[in-house]
């Protein structure tokens, strides 16, 4: 469009492609001159991926909205909402979880190396994993966490729409890349549910050094 007006004028190019010259305008002013508002989301927009991203990607839109709220930036809660969802950030859901793993009757289990006692005394030396199933307005989305117990902070995770063995390898995987992990170091502990005995999963975790512990199905941090 921009390249013909100069040659036949805006007015005969929009007729011709039966778009409304107050369209056309109203977009040329928001493209060259956006609005005081649209510049305002774009800041705001930034300063919300800065605090997810100081939170591990973990704090949702009510967590990011305190966190400006107490650095002095007045905005609604629904507005960072859905800066959050059109930047496609998204954060862990805190609440208690509830296991849907289920044990392979076949598989070789890692012996209880934790014994309930979640505490450890320096980073990396024992993470715990879990998955759970999140409601979404799409319908059911699992989440695999990795949590490490001395910061109690989610040090890897990933989301599907099936709760396999790809998804806790994943979760692991991004743990990896975050954290340097000192071989034969780190436990890492989960349930008896199948993903967790899964061949891939006891492959990665002996080629990276790490120490395999299992409790009983549904066994995690959060119970």
């Amino acid at each position: 469009m921009d390249e013909h007006q100069d040659r036949f004028g805006a007015e005969p190019v929009l007729r011709e492609l039966h778009i409304p010259a107050s369209t056309y305008y109203r977009w040329r002013r928001d493209v060259h001159a956006p609005c005081e508002r649209r510049r305002q989301d774009i800041e705001l927009t930034e300063q919300i991926r800065r605090v997810h991203s100081d939170s591990d990607a973990t704090y949702g839109s009510p967590r990011v909205h305190a966190v400006l709220r107490r650095e002095g930036v007045h905005v609604g809660r629904k507005r960072v909402e859905r800066l959050m969802r059109v930047a496609g950030l998204q954060g862990v859901s805190p609440r208690r979880p509830r296991s849907f793993t289920r044990r392979d009757p076949a598989a070789d289990l890692a012996p209880d190396l934790v014994q309930r006692d979640f505490t450890a005394n320096a980073p990396n030396r024992l993470w715990v994993a879990d998955i759970s199933l999140v409601p979404t307005g799409e319908g059911p989305w699992w989440l695999a966490t990795i949590r490490d117990a001395f910061s109690r902070r989610i040090v890897g995770w990933h989301t599907s729409e099936r709760a396999d063995a790809d998804l806790v390898l994943t979760a692991l995987e991004y743990a990896l890349h975050g954290r340097p992990v000192e071989p034969g170091k780190l436990i890492h502990h989960s349930d008896h549910g199948c993903q967790y005995t899964s061949i891939k999963l006891t492959t990665r975790l002996l080629k990276a050094g790490i120490e395999a512990s299992m409790g009983t199905v549904g066994d995690s941090f959060d119970n």
